[in-house]
């Protein structure tokens, strides 16, 4: 079976581990999502996330709910 993982990218401003462990009950419950990260030491906090399909909205949203800024870079 062919390994169809979609990368997305977003700039945020969760900038500390706390911050990373207020938004990982967040991250974790969208169906689908692989893996994520984020790089705290690049000055626009770059979220990437690995999902099986496109849910950039339902990242958006969900990163929102958590408190936090999020707006695309896959444009």
């Amino acid at each position: 079976m062919e390994n169809k993982h979609k990368t997305h990218q977003f700039k945020t401003n969760i900038n500390c581990s706390g911050c990373i462990a207020t938004v990982t009950p967040f991250l974790n419950e969208i169906e689908g999502v692989s893996d994520w990260e984020v790089d705290t030491a690049n000055k626009d906090k770059i979220l990437t996330v690995k999902t099986e399909e496109t849910k950039e909205q339902q990242i958006i949203e969900v990163v929102q709910k958590a408190g936090f800024k999020i707006e695309s870079l896959n444009n």
